[in-house]
Parts: structure tokens; sequence; C-alpha cells
């Protein structure tokens, strides 16, 4: 089983606002998650928005997959490449709104989940039956709902080029490779 959280963007707020709201339930969606997808924007390259939220999950004890989303064409390649400086290793290159990378996206996350699983104890008997949950990170409108959309293949979560679209916990249930998948659409981080 998946769970896949999706969250608004990271914003650095600590305050009462909406956007500090925003960050503490990105945060715990991060917390809850066992594998965090850090989308990027390749088009945009690494922003200083970017190195703070790749520290933050450098600091948790998560796997990361990094995700260089909008990588199509020469105007991605660039970003893409920038994306190992934030030392999470080789960026995934895709593009979610075209529906390219997606194989090798799937390919990171399996190779990921089987890694955790073998450094859990051999007598957890649960972990079959609980979903593999995954939240999905990074700042505002790197693509993360458009890559949700496109993983469960609908047009479910509201996108646009407008940042800051997703603002609270929508769940989306759906089904990949015969497994049940829970997906919570959830607000993020601004900075």
């Amino acid at each position: 089983d998946l769970e896949l959280i999706d969250t608004a963007g990271f914003e650095d707020a600590t305050d009462e606002s909406l956007e500090a709201r925003m960050r503490a339930q990105t945060e715990c969606a991060i917390d809850e998650a066992d594998v965090a997808l850090f989308v990027i924007d390749a088009r945009e390259g690494v922003t200083p928005m970017d190195e703070v939220f790749a520290e933050i999950l450098r600091k948790r004890d998560k796997p990361v997959v990094l995700v260089a989303n909008k990588a199509e064409g020469k105007a991605g390649e660039a970003g893409a490449l920038e994306a190992f400086r934030l030392g999470l290793g080789e960026p995934v290159e895709l593009s979610a709104e075209h529906g390219e990378g997606m194989g090798e996206l799937y390919a990171a996350v399996v190779a990921v989940e089987s890694a955790a699983a073998e450094t859990e104890e051999d007598d957890d008997e649960e972990r079959g039956e609980k979903p593999v949950r995954i939240a999905i990170v990074g700042r505002p409108n790197a693509g993360k709902s458009t890559l949700v959309n496109r993983l469960i293949g609908e047009d479910r979560l509201l996108t646009g080029p407008e940042a800051g679209i997703t603002r609270d916990a929508i769940p989306v249930d759906w089904t990949w490779e015969d497994r049940p998948v829970r997906l919570v659409d959830a607000a993020g981080l601004p900075l």
C-alpha cells in the first residue's frame, strides 16, 4: 500500500500566519512519512528556498527521493544537473505535466522503500499491511499537485500558475498496481 501526502510548499514562517500553519502541516507530513519526494522546479534551478528545504530534510531520518520536475527540453537540463549540489543524491528528472520520467520515479521509490524495508526488524509482521507513506514536498509551484495528478491518472487536484493553491489536507484514494493507495494533498511550507 502507498499513502502519498502532497504539500503546498515551504515557507520560513513561525508566527500565527497562514504560512506558518502551512509550514507546520508540512513538517508533520514529513515526520509521518516513510519517504519524502522532494520536488524542485528544474526550469528555475536550485533556489535558496530549495537549499533551506534540503537542509530540513537532511536533518530528519527519512529517505529522500530528489525529483527535478519540469525537466523536459533544454530549459530544464541545467536545473536538473544543478540539483546534485543539494546533497540528496541523483535527481530523478521528469515532467509531471507531460508524463515523462514516471517509470524512473517509480523505480526510485521502490528502491528506497525496499532498502527501508530491509532495515526494518524481521518480526514486524504489520509492515506488509500498512501503506507506504510518501510525502511530496517542495517550494510552492514546483509541480507537486501536478505530479500527484499524474500519479493517480486524474486531474483530481487543482493546479495552475499561481503559487499556494494547495492549502489544506485533501485525501485521495486510488489503486496503483493492484495496491490501495491513500494520497493526502496537504498544505506545505512557504518561505
